[in-house]
């Protein structure tokens, strides 16, 4: 057991297409998260910010910026870049400053202001980068990587594009109950299936959108939030940033191919199921201690994926446990109450500081209409490029 750090405060900057920089978004969630907690930013002892890449200027010193612009008050600053895993290495940053005790206090940061429509490479000749080669040698765009995703599943469970509607139906409805989201309209199957398709089988309403956005999170050592009067603070117990083992033999980005199973057996589980496993194992629970789970939902298929990889279901059961309504608000273990990236969209540094964010309004029962009735444990789960685990427990 690793050790709790409190949540002392969560904030963030509603998802949308402002048209402004990713600096306004992040202080924006930062100044909000602070006064959440109850904060000054003078008595804040280190800053960690997660780097945006593709849309945010100036990109690779987030921390450095996000201090500056709330005011130089010679806190310790660090910069995390682990593409969408970038806002839980950053937690897992902060956390261990904490538990080390080279800070009470932590700030956390993430903000991006994303390009008009799907993302794109990143600029220049850029050989060394696997992300780079997938868009220029093979063609291979994000949505294309969704689409064999979801070919897959139904290939092997039998899932259908009216399964992966009605995951998105699901989103959009509890998308329409939260303010910080960008589409707060609610969906029907039939919208999903008359909606363009993009890579088949999936539609333009079955992936998720680029947005801008900003979310911040004040962590504190325990001891520090019981003198600060937060005597049952909401707390992260665990964080997995774990990487994939040899051989990978499922599909994944930026790879797209898988490697070969011919001389060395796979590992028992996928790399997403890895994932969720170590933060289970850090954090002494299993999938039926849940109450709350947010997943990353670039698409449909792949929230049913994370069913499975976290133990909610059997494998190939994904679709079963949506179509029983147990992952909706009411059922028995709901998953991206807030909405998902069905209604944020994508904003890379900052989407999984949100998940926990959503998950410390749901155990500090202050969600609103979208409450999880008597949450008090809930799971991220996330990925980022080029091997980047990410899943954080919250518990209270």
């Amino acid at each position: 057991m690793t050790g709790d750090v409190a949540v002392l405060g969560v904030g963030m900057h509603p998802w949308g297409k402002w048209g402004r920089g990713f600096v306004e978004y992040g202080v924006a969630a930062a100044r909000a998260a602070l006064a959440d907690a109850g904060i000054d930013w003078r008595d804040v002892g280190s800053i960690v910010g997660a780097d945006t890449v593709r849309g945010g200027y100036p990109g690779y010193v987030a921390g450095a910026t996000f201090a500056k612009a709330l005011g130089w008050q010679g806190a310790r600053v660090a910069s995390v870049y682990a593409a969408c895993a970038s806002g839980a290495q950053a937690l897992d940053a902060a956390r261990a400053q904490i538990l080390s005790g080279l800070a009470e206090v932590v700030l956390v940061v993430g903000a991006d202001a994303a390009p008009k429509g799907f993302f794109r490479p990143v600029g220049g000749d850029r050989p060394d980068d696997p992300d780079w080669l997938r868009f220029r040698v093979l063609g291979a765009t994000n949505p294309t990587y969704f689409g064999l995703y979801a070919r897959r599943r139904m290939a092997l469970y039998g899932d259908t594009p009216e399964d992966f509607a009605q995951v998105k139906v699901k989103n959009a409805a509890l998308g329409s109950l939260n303010p910080n989201a960008r589409y707060r309209k609610r969906v029907t199957a039939e919208e999903v299936a008359a909606s363009a398709v993009v890579a088949d089988p999936l539609r333009l309403l079955d992936i998720c959108a680029t947005s801008d956005g900003g979310a911040a999170v004040v962590l504190a050592g325990m001891e520090f939030a019981r003198r600060h009067g937060a005597r049952e603070p909401v707390r992260i117990r665990a964080v997995s940033t774990v990487t994939p083992r040899y051989p990978n033999t499922v599909l994944d980005l930026p790879d797209i191919a898988t490697d070969s199973a011919v001389a060395v057996e796979p590992p028992a589980g996928t790399f997403r199921a890895s994932i969720a496993q170590a933060a289970y194992e850090e954090a002494g629970i299993g999938p039926e201690d849940l109450s709350v789970a947010e997943v990353y939902d670039l698409s449909t298929a792949l929230e049913l994926q994370w069913y499975e990889d976290l133990g909610l279901c059997g494998e190939g059961e994904g679709a079963k446990l949506l179509r029983e309504g147990a992952t909706a608000l009411g059922g028995r273990i709901p998953v991206n109450v807030s909405g998902g990236l069905a209604s944020f969209g994508e904003a890379v540094p900052a989407q999984a500081i949100a998940q926990v964010c959503e998950l410390a309004w749901q155990l500090r029962d202050s969600a609103g209409d979208r409450q999880v009735t008597g949450a008090r444990v809930g799971i991220t789960a996330n990925q980022g490029l080029f091997g980047h685990g990410s899943s954080v427990v919250v518990v209270r």
